[in-house]
């Protein structure tokens, strides 16, 4: 999920008599009412123009050098944007698609299809397969019911039930067992069992493993709706704080610095930590935690550990990396989180939770772990060849009693904990308690084997770990505007909870572009009514 913009959600048009909210292309978030639809960009005309794998309120999974794109084109069913996905060709049968989370209750039902479509220039061939599903996820992620369409298949494909060059209207209406993947039922009431924490709408191609078969399905205009049970108030997994590294500065308000050795930080660490802007600094949007062969105060090496603590800290929601990291002897780069006691209960009682660590003589893997007196971990190896070397996003969702890791948006968590111990109190202590960031490039050190200089110095210096972003999500109430008048002015109102600025511009032919950054850092704001002729657009782009 490469992309700085994550969601645009509202727009306004005003004149000089009164005003029209304008739901203009699917880019309004809807509520959560039965019979609406309650999936965020369903047509896509959220996304950039062109081709590219920006798909706002998406999360997209499979390989990692992308096989998901949003397009544009005359192509689309309705709008200018669609969903493109074909197979990785990687020689082994592989997934690839979208996905996205909607908060659920037990007994509530629902509804749900799409519009699938393949061309004659590029159909889908050799034993290539698409289809829509929803299933009904607990709060582990463990699938408890599963509904899919239609299965798209060369089959099909250029009959009567499925011709090329035309959109076809495919319900999802067939339940399967999930444990056997047998279909069970027909139906198209998509009821959620007990247990239901979430429900996930999910576009899925399964690729043939034969590299020559190729082709794409494209996708549009995408409906999940509530359509009876327990109503489910609306919400979204928002971002709630960031730090982008858009600025030419370390924010001195949020992040501070760990300093000197500290007896190696209890690993045999060889560098020296430093606030010196050659250890760390931000340029061309990007943070740079630098290790430089450099003597100082009895040690070889310096470096930078950065943290929040007594700054910023945080229990509970979807914590976001998006990073790129060093390769070489004694490199150990990391990012992680600490619980606040740490000065009064020590280490381990106070826990951490290391969303990312790496040893960089192998950067085809990465770890994340638990540590709490309890030690658990589980290793992460890149698809297809991919590096740590490389720019990924590295997720950690913490629920009460319930830590998921995920990289690159995965469809499926690499790591889930449900189960641990600890000498501060009973299960879920001591991660049901406020924790502070942690971003570091140590040198040497036990978790890279202790390699000793002259090894170390083999290495290329000065090495970095590029932090393009962090960002911290919760669900809350959808990010829209919501809007009142006065004689002179409309008043824009959006949730204070939520990392977004306001965007304007007067042209609704441009709506994909030209949108222009207003200096405005706090709801509400007041827009003056133009003249009668005329007419503005406002939007909120988060973060």
């Amino acid at each position: 999920m490469p992309f700085k913009f994550s969601s645009i959600l509202a727009l306004l048009w005003t004149g000089v008599r009164g005003f029209v909210l304008a739901l203009i292309l699917g880019m309004l978030s809807s509520a959560a009412v039965q019979g609406g639809n309650i999936l965020f960009n369903p047509g896509f005309e959220a996304d950039p123009s062109g081709q590219t794998q920006t798909i706002v309120g998406w999360t997209w999974f499979g390989s990692s050098s992308g096989n998901t794109f949003n397009e544009t084109g005359t192509t689309a069913r309705t709008g200018t944007n669609y969903f493109k996905v074909f197979q990785a060709f990687t020689g082994s049968t592989n997934y690839n698609g979208i996905y996205q989370d909607v908060p659920s209750v037990a007994g509530a039902v629902y509804s749900a299809s799409g519009w699938g479509y393949t061309s004659s220039s590029d159909t889908l061939a050799g034993r290539n397969l698409g289809w829509i599903e929803v299933t009904f996820r607990d709060t582990n992620a463990t699938v408890l019911a599963l509904y899919r369409s239609a299965v798209v298949s060369t089959n099909v494909i250029g009959t009567s039930a499925f011709p090329k060059n035309a959109w076809v209207n495919l319900t999802v209406a067939n339940q399967y067992n999930p444990a056997t993947g047998q279909v069970t039922n027909a139906t198209a009431n998509l009821v959620a069992p007990a247990g239901t924490s979430f429900v996930r709408y999910q576009i899925t191609l399964q690729g043939d493993p034969n590299t020559a078969a190729a082709g794409s399905l494209y996708f549009d205009d995408l409906t999940l709706s509530q359509t009876g049970g327990t109503l489910v108030p609306p919400t979204q997994w928002n971002i709630v704080w960031s730090d982008e590294f858009n600025g030419s500065n370390i924010n001195t308000k949020v992040w501070t610095f760990d300093l000197g050795n500290n007896n190696g930080w209890g690993n045999n660490e060889l560098e020296y930590y430093t606030a010196n802007s050659r250890n760390a600094y931000v340029s061309n949007g990007l943070l740079h935690i630098a290790a430089v062969q450099q003597a100082t105060n009895g040690f070889a090496y310096t470096s930078a550990r950065m943290k929040t603590e007594g700054l910023f800290s945080r229990t509970y929601g979807r914590f976001e990396f998006r990073a790129k990291l060093p390769e070489g002897r004694g490199f150990w780069p990391a990012l992680w989180l600490l619980g606040t006691n740490i000065t009064t209960a020590g280490w381990p009682a106070c826990g951490e939770i290391d969303v990312m660590e790496n040893n960089g003589t192998n950067t085809s893997v990465v770890q994340g772990s638990l540590h709490s007196g309890s030690d658990e971990t589980a290793i992460y190896t890149f698809p297809n060849g991919g590096s740590a070397t490389n720019f990924h996003v590295y997720t950690l969702d913490w629920a009460p009693g319930a830590i998921k890791w995920f990289v690159d948006g995965d469809l499926d968590y690499y790591e889930t904990q449900t189960s641990w111990s600890s000498s501060a109190g009973p299960f879920p202590a001591p991660f049901n308690q406020p924790f502070f960031l942690i971003m570091n490039l140590a040198v040497g050190g036990s978790y890279v084997g202790n390699p000793s200089i002259p090894v170390i110095n083999t290495s290329t210096f000065p090495a970095e770990l590029q932090v393009d972003y962090v960002r911290i999500y919760s669900q809350t109430a959808p990010l829209q505007i919501s809007v009142t008048e006065t004689p002179s002015y409309l008043i824009l109102n959006w949730p204070a909870n939520i990392v977004c600025h306001l965007q304007t511009q007067t042209s609704s032919s441009g709506l994909s572009t030209n949108w222009i950054d207003l200096p405005i850092t706090t709801s509400p704001f007041a827009a003056p009514l133009g003249s009668a002729n005329g007419s503005a657009f406002y939007r909120l782009v988060s973060p």
